[in-house]
């Protein structure tokens, strides 16, 4: 392989960068001025996947790698959220992978489509908790939003919750629920809660 195959793979690697300033829009709904970016949703889903699919006893490395990229698609279509997509047909995930991919080497290419595919198609044990762990991953966001006091994200907590499938995600959604942001510190710091 010469420097110049990895020419297209360059390209996207830059591209891949517009997601770390591309905004999850759908909180601006809920009056947050400064959403989290699509990557950084993309990074705490990813950690929940590999998370929900050890405890459910999947390949937590692949559910892992299909939620690095289930939104990689949006530095082409940008975050279209549920108010959007009531008046313009979504894109196809798929069609758009191939187009980011078109002029990558074969091996990765057919790696990365494959791997959007499967996501995409919602059967495999890894897709369900990479796909359980967006759902997560929203409704966390929604409640650190929550705690900051933006009260209309409680309908983002409430849908993503309602939502998540498996035994697991749906465990680990009561847990967070129960909890506050900052429990983690308390307990860390040695401090007892009365």
């Amino acid at each position: 392989m010469s420097d110049q195959d990895l020419g297209d793979v360059a390209h996207f690697l830059w591209e891949s960068g517009t997601l770390k300033t591309a905004r999850r829009t759908g909180w601006w709904m809920a009056g947050v001025r400064d959403p989290e970016s699509v990557a950084e949703h993309a990074w705490r889903t990813s950690l929940i996947a590999s998370v929900i699919a050890t405890l459910e006893g999947a390949d937590a490395a692949r559910a892992a790698h299909l939620a690095v990229w289930h939104d990689s698609q949006e530095t082409r279509t940008g975050d279209v959220n549920h108010l959007g997509k009531k008046y313009a047909e979504p894109a196809d995930s798929t069609a758009v992978t191939a187009d980011q991919t078109a002029g990558m080497p074969d091996v990765l290419r057919k790696a990365v489509r494959a791997v959007v595919a499967e996501y995409e198609a919602k059967e495999t044990p890894e897709a369900v908790c990479a796909r359980d762990a967006d759902k997560l991953e929203c409704m966390l966001q929604g409640l650190e939003y929550l705690d900051q006091g933006y009260t209309s994200a409680r309908r983002w907590v409430d849908n993503s919750r309602a939502r998540i499938v498996t035994k697991s995600g749906r465990r680990l959604a009561d847990e967070l629920l129960a909890q506050t942001p900052l429990d983690w510190l308390r307990a860390a710091m040695g401090e007892t809660t009365d």
